[in-house]
């Protein structure tokens, strides 16, 4: 049985979203989604929604097996559980594929890295583009 991990903040939830795990899921038997925590996120802007909510979406998400929050101390803690046997990147996550086996493979895990190539396109596929357009209709 082949275990996917996915990771993501997973803000606003939109199509961009789906895809992504539907083409994280492909790749296995088991689909695992580590869910940002609001402490971690410093690479964007924080989340609008809180991350126990952000969580419940996630979970609800018939493509998911397993959901659960990332640790607020070491972001490869869950990956001692999990025992993923391939960790699927978003085209936009700011990992390097080869920085982060090579970490993995540093803490024991024999694990691979798969990076999805693109995204899902349409207009409203990404929070930032949610939000821009929300602002807009309130002008």
């Amino acid at each position: 049985m082949t275990r996917i991990l996915a990771t993501g903040t997973f803000d606003l939830l939109h199509p961009g979203h789906v895809y992504f795990l539907n083409k994280a899921r492909a790749l296995g038997d088991e689909l695992y989604v580590l869910v940002a925590r609001d402490s971690n996120i410093n690479h964007k802007p924080k989340p609008i929604v809180p991350e126990e909510q952000r969580l419940e979406m996630v979970s609800a998400l018939g493509v998911v097996n397993f959901a659960l929050l990332g640790s607020e101390k070491d972001m490869f803690e869950p990956l001692i559980q999990i025992r993923p046997d391939i960790v699927a990147l978003g085209y936009d996550q700011h990992f390097e594929v080869n920085e982060l086996e090579s970490e993995l493979k540093k803490r024991g895990f024999s694990t691979k890295v798969v990076r999805i190539p693109f995204s899902k396109a349409c207009p409203l596929c990404s929070s930032g583009a949610i939000i821009k357009e929300i602002l807009k209709r309130e002008k």
